[in-house]
């Protein structure tokens, strides 16, 4: 396929604009302005941007509750509403609290910080003049809200980082037919060759909808439903050869990231096309069974690593090539998939790992008090987060609590685990075709996959407690994980995968480094040994389905990735791979990106 650089590649158009770049900013810490024409704006800031990163050209890390956006413009004619036309306008994630203005009228309110905000243009415009204004509330102490690994102090301290305030991931308008696709879902069916497709339209009365899917471009499939109300649901069954060497061509896996490449045509009753959109799905199975994750038929062993997915200049807002590289290295280290921890990625990270075939188990941002706000936030923006990226391939598993944060009473309040048990039970109801990481690393009662913590800096004392069966066993029933037991008393070990979801975090100062790491290397050739030693804990163990290590990158204070926070690779980027594959460094495979650790590091050394 052809590579998009559409901010939503599963539904693009061809009219669309980004509406990145310079806008007006203001502060507003008393929360005294009502609306538009109360807010003074004095600065400019660089959207998608937040305050606190440097790249937004404010770069302010205080605490500031309430922030203002304006932006006024012309819209090109073909994207402007017109009386067969309208035009949405998408924002990508806003922290926490957004209300929009479009032309002075209040156009849309929205509540979650890492979700998308969407508005129709066409109530509120009468020409082309576009004026856009953004509130954003977002109290950095409030700790009843989904927040992730943003701080709530001051100064970033122990695994919390600086906060992102309002706008942070793209902006952008495009235009739509009256009659449009507002939501499309892509669900595969490997054992049946088939992929069902799942569409609600907006004003279908007459319509048809015509689907055309392509392989390494030739057609597969082109079929014509008729409409009968907004959501339509088809099961399309691809032309199937039978013999795994044959299917094999079809099929999606990090190491074959085959996609399927799709049109969508919304037909009225003249037979004119009204609305296209342009998609892409891949067959591709993940469950779990006897013990192990299972992919396409076949035992899989994960090798993830621990995703904070921060930058040094945007903190958590990256370019393009800053995502796509950060899948790329992460796939020359020889890992297979990411851990996106505590957040919500921008869905051209996703984009990314379909194309180039890097799982990705995606994570909740956790709240860290308990109260029914809490519930009610949290379960609406997962509900959302599950939504917007349920047709990505590379998303294998759901996570939707770590480590009990935001539940802290878990093993003493019924009430508590009532509402971890929902949590999973929504999550397989919203998507029963991904495993379900319950709560991952500990105190776990609803789970696919047993998680464990574990950052023991001794391989062989990580051998003893996953190598053999009797230790193994003694492990799940008896170690505690920060004091934390792994299971909750009525609820134990019940054959489910167990992993590795998070240990090693070995921290190697390269510089003038201040932070801290669960263990310590003095040196690259300590460090290699170190990781090889801890990995070879996890690889080793015939009884574990996977690890994910701690972490990629160096986050600020912490200082326990493979890579610096600027993407420097720590080591040689052969020697890692050999560890997490198991393997002497004379028997790796060929690199799975075609290029060497020399390349990779000239690179990281380039920047942007």
């Amino acid at each position: 396929m052809a590579y998009s650089d559409h901010p939503r590649p599963q539904i693009e158009r061809a009219r669309w604009l980004s509406l990145d770049g310079a806008w007006q900013f203001a502060y507003d810490d008393d929360a005294r302005w009502i609306g538009p024409a109360d807010a003074a704006f004095d600065r400019t800031i660089t959207v998608p941007y937040a305050p606190e990163a440097p790249r937004s050209g404010i770069h302010d890390e205080g605490f500031h509750p309430v922030v203002w956006y304006r932006r006024t413009l012309e819209l090109p004619a073909d994207l402007a509403p017109d009386a067969a036309h309208d035009t949405i306008l998408h924002f990508g994630a806003i922290d926490y609290k957004s209300d929009v203005w479009i032309n002075g009228q209040h156009a849309a309110s929205h509540v979650g910080g890492h979700t998308p905000v969407r508005v129709r243009l066409a109530p509120f415009m009468t020409g082309g003049t576009l004026d856009i204004v953004v509130r954003a509330e977002d109290d950095p102490l409030d700790m009843m809200k989904p927040r992730g690994k943003q701080d709530w102090l001051a100064e970033p301290h122990g695994i919390w980082y600086p906060r992102t305030t309002g706008i942070w991931q793209t902006v952008f308008v495009e235009q739509v037919g009256r009659s449009h696709i507002e939501r499309l879902q892509w669900t595969p069916d490997f054992a049946k060759f088939e992929i069902r497709l799942d569409t609600r339209i907006a004003a279908p009365e007459g319509h048809r909808l015509r689907v055309r899917l392509w392989l390494a471009g030739r057609v597969l499939v082109e079929d014509e439903y008729g409409l009968k109300g907004r959501d339509t649901s088809r099961v399309i069954a691809l032309p199937d050869p039978g013999i795994d060497d044959a299917r094999a061509e079809f099929v999606w896996s990090p190491e074959h990231p085959q996609l399927i490449d799709a049109e969508l045509f919304l037909v009225d009753g003249n037979g004119e096309v009204v609305d296209e959109v342009k998609s892409y799905t891949a067959l591709r199975a993940v469950s779990t069974a006897n013990g192990r994750f299972v992919m396409n038929g076949r035992s899989y062993f994960l090798r993830l690593v621990l995703d904070q997915g921060y930058w040094r200049e945007g903190v958590m807002t990256a370019s393009d090539e800053e995502l796509r590289r950060d899948v790329e290295l992460t796939k020359s280290l020889g890992f297979n998939g990411v851990r996106k921890h505590q957040k919500i990625e921008n869905p051209r990270f996703l984009y990314w790992a379909d194309v180039l075939g890097l799982l990705v188990w995606e994570e909740m941002p956790s709240a860290y008090g308990y109260s029914n706000e809490t519930v009610t936030r949290l379960a609406a923006e997962w509900q959302e987060a599950i939504e917007r990226d349920y047709s990505h391939p590379s998303i294998v598993a759901w996570v939707p609590f770590n480590e009990s944060w935001g539940i802290p009473e878990l093993p003493h309040s019924p009430v508590q685990r009532s509402y971890q048990q929902a949590l999973y039970h929504l999550t397989k109801t919203l998507d029963p075709t991904r495993p379900v990481s319950g709560n991952d690393g500990w105190e776990q009662i609803a789970t696919d996959i047993f998680a464990v913590h574990d950052y023991h800096h001794s391989g062989a004392i990580l051998h003893e407690r996953y190598g053999s069966e009797a230790g193994f066993r003694d492990t799940l029933t008896t170690f505690r994980s920060a004091g934390r037991a792994l299971a909750i008393d009525g609820h134990p070990y019940a054959g489910q995968p167990v992993m590795l979801t998070e240990f090693g975090g070995i921290a190697y100062f390269m510089g003038n480094e201040a932070g801290w790491g669960y263990s310590t290397a003095k040196d690259t050739e300590d460090f290699v040994e170190r990781y090889a030693d801890v990995l070879a804990g996890a690889t080793d163990s015939d009884l574990l389905a996977g690890y994910c290590y701690t972490q990629l990158t160096d986050t600020y204070q912490e200082q326990n990735g493979v890579l610096t926070m600027d993407r420097r690779p720590k080591a040689d980027i052969a020697a890692i791979r050999a560890a997490n594959l198991g393997v002497p460094i004379a028997r790796l495979p060929e690199h799975p990106l075609g290029y060497n650790a020399r390349w990779v590091r000239t690179q990281a050394e380039r920047g942007n």
